[in-house]
């Protein structure tokens, strides 16, 4: 059973996992695998040439000893010629351990010819599966960044959405309260025509009847007093206020 250490430190590299899923950009990751696999290429390649070069080197011995063995061959001639049978045969001697050389060399030869072909075979197989790990990069890459702006996108239309879903519901607000104040000022004055309320403009305790009926007295008292100013004025001033009215 799982100590609570261990159910601890397990939670932990879980949550830990998780925050690094949502960092990692897959893209990145892409990329520094195909630069590894670059490397391992670069790898393969050198050693392909290095195999090359000590095959080169052991074909130079070969054509070294063989020309050391035609030497010592015409050595050998050229001692028996002489009478000296005892050089010629060391020369032979010499010459036969030249070409024990050369078969050996020929042997490291064709091992080294044959790894060569090997190694060239998975540096071409290598290369291709590279290649074709590029061109997939590439593609996933391109959809991803594709996805990414989708995403983004999305994001803006789903927030610009949830904006305008606002400001129409304030807009619906702001349209009820008109058309609740516009009938409440509908009713006002309805009520108002009908006088079931009172004008405020008009002085208080006074309705609209008393109001006609306080302005027809006025305009009676206006007319007694003008009578009673053109009764005070001389005959002739009054024919003249007369003709000039």
């Amino acid at each position: 059973m799982a100590s609570i250490a261990q159910r601890i430190a397990g939670l932990f590299r879980v949550k830990a996992n998780k925050v690094l899923d949502r960092a990692e950009d897959p893209r990145e990751v892409l990329d520094y695998s195909y630069t590894q696999q670059q490397e391992m290429l670069q790898k393969v390649r050198r050693g392909v040439a290095d195999v090359a070069t000590s095959r080169k080197r052991v074909e130079t011995q070969i054509v070294q000893l063989g020309q050391s063995g035609e030497k010592l061959n015409e050595q050998a001639q050229q001692a028996l010629a002489a009478g000296r049978e005892d050089l010629a045969r060391e020369a032979l001697t010499r010459r036969a351990a030249v070409t024990s050389q050369i078969a050996d060399l020929r042997g490291q030869q064709d091992a080294l010819r044959a790894e060569e072909e090997k190694l060239t075979v998975a540096s071409q197989r290598l290369e291709a599966r590279v290649e074709a790990f590029r061109t997939q990069k590439e593609t996933i890459k391109a959809r991803y960044t594709a996805a990414e702006a989708q995403t983004r996108v999305g994001e803006a239309v789903t927030g610009i959405g949830e904006e305008m879903g606002d400001v129409g519901m304030a807009m619906q607000r702001a349209q009820d309260k008109t058309d609740q104040m516009q009938a409440r000022a509908g009713a006002l004055d309805e009520l108002l025509a009908s006088g079931a309320l009172e004008d405020a403009t008009l002085p208080p305790g006074r309705d609209e009847i008393q109001a006609e009926l306080e302005a027809v007295s006025t305009r009676g008292e206006v007319e007694r007093e003008l009578e009673r100013m053109k009764a005070q004025l001389p005959p002739g001033e009054a024919g003249k206020e007369g003709s000039a009215s």
